[in-house]
């Protein structure tokens, strides 16, 4: 079988489908690394809504999703901006989201963390309280679900902050009111324009030494931190700087294979969007490291590496929009709609790319599903060959 595929120029190229798919196993549960997907939701097609409206949800095939993630031993991290957070879901959507994902969790033994931000916040706030305020009404939810607390940069704060040392006042509060320890997440401005000089500066070499000062200041109620900058030299050496057992988990999806497999000073484990299509395959990778085949490992991932950058590429945030595409083709949804008409922000030959990197992966469980369904998709864009 053949599929005619558009370019960037819109010529057609013809495309031979595989027909099998990757063996994967689901195996035993993963050992040398904490490994979190962040997972996507599942619109509503059928709900009576707009882009600016409020975010309908599939909760049975949202949840279905997460299951799958779970089944091949991932974490799940909730609620993140894979899921849309701040680009179609509100902090109403998101709560539901945390709440019905936590006990869910719970249900079948999954490893779960969530979210906490300041996105109940719909203008700029007028002060550090405000901002402290809501950090705090996230942290009192997702800590009362039982799950684990990743404290997400926050816009308002952003928005409000003066300096290094308005980060270090509302972080060093929020930490100190954890019941646990959390996961700090630094989202670059390329994820999330509005996080354009987060910590304080827009020096990335200034905000590391305020990001680190938060850190050494309350290690003990600090898991890890979660880095998603692209810049895989900026993190190995923020790494090696973290004080004792707090983890680095790597954000990056650009360079995310060399970070998991480490050198002789260490290594980064893993909370990224790029595993949401990859889970199968990125947890089979991670149990072949587990044995110590670091190069069967890399074997596995490096190839991986180019689909991920095609659909990270700028604008990054629109990167759920591949996401999404892709579980559609895999079967795991029903359709490709996205809360926010976010299915509309990449193009035609985005989508073609990410189709055919995807299938030469063998990354769908039934290839034929998935031709059939990119068939349809360019279809509906006129190509009929």
């Amino acid at each position: 079988m053949t599929i005619h595929l558009p370019n960037s120029v819109g010529e057609l190229r013809a495309y031979e489908p595989r027909t099998t798919p990757l063996a994967l196993d689901t195996g035993a549960p993963l050992a040398s690394r904490v490994v979190f997907s962040a997972a996507h939701v599942v619109a509503d097609p059928f709900a009576d809504t707009s882009p600016d409206g409020p975010a309908a949800v599939d909760w049975d095939a949202t949840l279905a999703f997460r299951r799958h993630l779970w089944s091949h031993g991932l974490g799940v991290a909730e609620a993140m901006d894979t899921a849309q957070r701040g680009m179609g879901l509100d902090w109403a959507g998101a709560a539901e989201l945390i709440k019905r994902s936590a006990a869910e969790a719970q249900a079948v033994g999954g490893r779960i963390a969530c979210g906490v931000g300041t996105d109940q916040l719909t203008a700029v706030p007028k002060d550090l309280a405000e901002v402290r305020a809501a950090y705090e009404e996230q942290l009192a939810l997702v800590e009362g679900t039982g799950a684990q607390a990743i404290l997400m940069a926050s816009r308002a704060l952003a928005a409000v902050a003066r300096g290094p040392e308005d980060y270090l006042d509302v972080y060093g509060h929020l930490l100190r009111q954890a019941a646990e320890p959390v996961v700090l997440h630094w989202l670059g401005p390329m994820f999330d324009p509005a996080l354009d000089g987060y910590w304080g500066s827009a020096d990335l070499d200034a905000a590391t030494e305020t990001f680190l000062e938060v850190i050494a200041a309350h290690p003990d109620k600090v898991d890890g931190i979660k880095v998603s900058l692209l810049d895989a030299r900026r993190e190995i050496e923020l790494r090696r700087r973290l004080p004792q057992g707090v983890r680095c988990y790597t954000g990056d999806d650009f360079n995310y294979p060399e970070l998991i497999a480490g050198d002789a000073r260490g290594f980064s484990h893993a909370l990224l969007g790029i595993f949401d299509p990859l889970g199968p395959l990125a947890a089979h990778a991670v149990r072949v490291l587990d044995r110590g085949d670091t190069d069967g490992f890399r074997a596995l991932l490096d190839p991986t590496v180019e689909l991920s950058r095609h659909l990270f590429q700028a604008p990054t945030r629109f990167y759920k929009t591949g996401v999404v595409f892709l579980a559609w083709l895999a079967g795991h949804q029903d359709h490709f709609a996205m809360v926010g008409g976010l299915q509309s922000a990449r193009s035609l030959p985005h989508f073609a790319k990410a189709y055919e990197l995807a299938d030469g992966l063998g990354l769908f469980p039934d290839p034929g599903l998935a031709e059939a369904r990119m068939k349809q998709l360019l279809a509906l864009y006129g190509v009929t060959r």
